[in-house]
């Protein structure tokens, strides 16, 4: 009789542990894990992008698929531009929802729009962007008399070429002439006019700086970093139109989502993320870039969700200074950031938080 209880009572201690064991997982499997709040997306999204290097985590994002990733069902419809004025043009006519671009468009579209057109939602890429000469310029008063081309009349290469300029002392004018004549020219152009001895150099972004000096024999006059604090200056950021923004943030915050993991997995996979912006550089121009090209470029450029709002004042006064912008200051950008989806990111992954530096929310 003893033993036949002693054995009862093991059987219920045993079933009674089971019994916790199993109650425990449960209530394990029951927490759930901690997500972002969802948000209402959109059926189709369109982006635009460049085909640059500068463009690289929009790139990249593409090849790896790290977009759809995150959108998750919606369908994406990409296209390609040279520069960014056309980007704002495509968006003023509604067909482009979210693209990369550099910011001084993006604040022209701004304020010709009184502030309606758009947001910017994110920073994509910091540096990467000369001003290549002939061997011949050597010093600043070389410079006179001179033609230098930009990507486009307003974007953000042709700003700061015209604030340098007059910074100088040499007077410009955005119908061409001055002291120093400024040719806006589509980049690939630019290389063979270049080539050819038609222009004097060009102020340019990655990879066309370094395939004027690999290819054309071009000397750097001047990397832009040199003119900003820290070495650190925008050359690209995101952003969102804004009715699309407030009718679709999860859409918008797929795409911060996207390109964050692109400049992550760049960071870490530095050979195969070159390859990646190589394979789409083919499929949008149909050719890739010297290994000598893109190894330059990549270590002029860093990729980071940053949008280094503290220095697009600056940015907005050399374009008023310029004549490329006009009718409205720094001020008048007020409003301009919308961070707000890419803090609620940084916050939930327990990483910094961007400032809009009084220019928008955040």
């Amino acid at each position: 009789m003893k033993l036949v209880a002693s054995r009862r009572i093991a059987v219920a201690v045993a079933a009674g542990l089971a019994f916790a064991s199993l109650s425990a997982t449960a209530g394990t499997a029951a927490t759930p894990k901690p997500t972002l709040p969802k948000l209402k997306t959109a059926s189709v999204v369109r982006v635009g992008f460049f085909a640059n290097v500068t463009h690289g985590t929009a790139l990249i994002a593409q090849e790896k698929k790290f977009f759809e990733k995150y959108l998750k069902g919606t369908k994406i419809e990409y296209t390609a531009f040279n520069a960014g004025p056309a980007v704002i043009e495509a968006m003023k006519g509604g067909s482009i929802d979210v693209s990369f671009i550099g910011p001084n468009p993006a604040v022209a579209g701004y304020v010709s729009t009184r502030g309606s057109l758009l947001k910017i939602v994110a920073g994509s890429t910091t540096g990467g962007a000369q001003f290549i000469t002939k061997q011949s310029i050597q010093t600043v008063a070389d410079l006179r008399g001179k033609t230098f081309a930009t990507p486009q009349l307003g974007n953000t290469q042709d700003v700061a070429l015209r604030a340098y300029l007059k910074s100088k002392g040499y007077a410009v004018s955005i119908l061409g002439g001055g002291d120093v004549n400024i040719a806006p020219t589509a980049n690939a152009s630019t290389l063979d006019l270049f080539k050819a001895g038609t222009i004097d150099g060009a102020w340019v972004p990655e990879p066309w700086a370094s395939r004027l000096v690999l290819e054309a024999n071009g000397r750097v006059f001047l990397d832009e970093k040199s003119l900003w604090p820290g070495g650190k200056f925008v050359t690209t950021n995101l952003i969102a139109k804004s009715d699309f923004l407030k009718k679709y943030p999860g859409t918008v915050r797929a795409i911060i989502q996207g390109a964050q993991e692109a400049g992550n997995w760049a960071s870490a996979n530095k050979q195969a993320a070159k390859d990646a912006v190589q394979a789409q550089l083919l499929k949008w121009s149909g050719k890739k870039l010297s290994d000598e090209a893109i190894n330059r470029a990549w270590g002029n450029l860093k990729f980071t969700l940053d949008p280094v709002a503290k220095q697009l004042a600056q940015s907005v006064d050399e374009a008023v200074d310029a004549g490329t912008l006009t009718n409205v200051g720094s001020r008048g950008i007020a409003g301009i950031y919308d961070l707000r989806l890419l803090n609620q990111i940084l916050k939930f992954q327990k990483r910094k938080t961007f400032s809009a530096s009084g220019l928008g929310l955040a």
